[in-house]
């Protein structure tokens, strides 16, 4: 069947008739259009199922996979529900001419950014391809000399009435009017470079101020610098989302920003100091003698700003230890000698740490949880 009734009403098929009642009132107060505009649409389908579920003869014709409104089932005379409800919605309460003048919509545009510019802000230039006020006819969409007329069919009302006869006497519908669209007047010498719309389009360009701390994904609100509206209408606003490229040293977690140092076993054993080329210059970081991978360094206040508020974030130093791959004689025994020297050498030298949870512990943990 084309629409299922009960469904839009949120009944079951047996559903008495005090429960489709109750469930029309509580449908109809929430999308009533005083309260919801946005659910018209919404509101007629609920009042037209109360239509057919609330009279038993359309009820059984719709349970039967009839049409409720055909001839025989509906209200004949030529009247429809679609009457009742543009009676509803026009009839009496005219609505008048809609405003030449409408808000323009707004616009998005990406722009791409590096970490730098991330972490301490950047000014950009960037080209809009957007709707503009016509420089001819500065908005108004009528040929330079000339000016709207008041439309000879609605006499500027923007909608035509209709009186139609029902089994409910003489109903009176208004519709927006065909002639002038609804405006109440028309353009008989419309401007010839925009065609009466008051707007064209152009590419122009606009200098931004990207804050320090924006991320992938933050959008700056532009107010005004979106489309043109139609007729000389406000313009909208212009959203300018941000894009960070990633960057070949550092990782950004927040505003806080990682990066990883592959030191020598020898120097990691010794201690040393490493120069790291930081997004403000070189910084020195010292690593103590025993260093272990895994281990980091904090550089306070060397991380990307934060976007709402002072101060940044830090900068991690993560510590990699490299093992060397290839040793030639003189390397090797001087290893060996130093194995020899501190008791390590021998198949069995390693041992099983109990201070760190291990892979079966973690298991253990994950299928046994406390």
């Amino acid at each position: 069947m084309a629409n299922d009734y009960y469904a839009v009403l949120g009944v079951p098929r047996d559903a008495s008739a005090d429960q489709i009642k109750k469930a029309y009132r509580k449908l109809a107060r929430e999308l009533h259009p005083d309260v919801n505009p946005d659910e018209e649409e919404r509101f007629k389908a609920v009042t037209q199922a109360y239509e057919v579920l609330s009279d038993p003869k359309k009820r059984e014709l719709h349970d039967l996979g009839g049409d409720p409104f055909s001839t025989g089932g509906g209200f004949g005379s030529g009247f429809g529900f679609s009457d009742i409800m543009d009676a509803f919605f026009g009839g009496n309460a005219s609505r008048g001419p809609r405003p030449r003048q409408r808000r323009g919509q707004d616009a998005l545009i990406r722009v791409d950014i590096d970490l730098e510019g991330a972490t301490f802000g950047v000014e950009r230039e960037i080209q809009v391809d957007t709707a503009t006020n016509c420089p001819t006819c500065e908005g108004a969409g009528t040929a330079p000399g000339t000016a709207t007329k008041v439309c000879d069919i609605c006499r500027g009302r923007g909608e035509v009435q209709q009186v139609t006869r029902s089994f409910l006497g003489q109903v009176m519908t208004a519709r927006p009017c065909a002639a002038c669209q609804g405006f109440g007047t028309v353009i008989p010498h419309p401007c010839a470079e925009c065609g009466g719309d008051g707007r064209v389009r152009t590419r122009r360009s606009l200098t931004i101020k990207i804050p320090a701390g924006v991320d992938t994904g933050t959008r700056i609100q532009l107010t005004g610098e979106g489309e043109a509206g139609p007729g000389g209408g406000p313009a909208g606003d212009l959203f300018v989302e941000i894009v960070e490229r990633a960057h070949p040293s550092f990782q950004r977690r927040g505003d806080d920003l990682h990066a990883t140092v592959v030191v020598p076993m020898t120097a990691a054993a010794l201690g040393t100091q490493v120069e790291l080329e930081t997004l403000d210059g070189l910084r020195s970081v010292e690593l103590r003698p025993g260093t272990q991978s895994g281990q980091s360094h904090t550089l306070p206040g060397l991380g990307v700003g934060h976007l709402r508020g002072s101060g940044r974030g830090d900068l991690l130093v993560h510590v990699e230890v490299a093992t060397p791959t290839r040793l030639d004689a003189e390397q090797e025994e001087l290893l060996r000698k130093l194995a020899a020297l501190r008791g390590e050498e021998g198949p069995t030298s390693g041992t099983l740490t109990t201070n760190q949870q291990g892979l079966f512990s973690r298991l253990r943990d994950a299928f046994n949880p406390r």
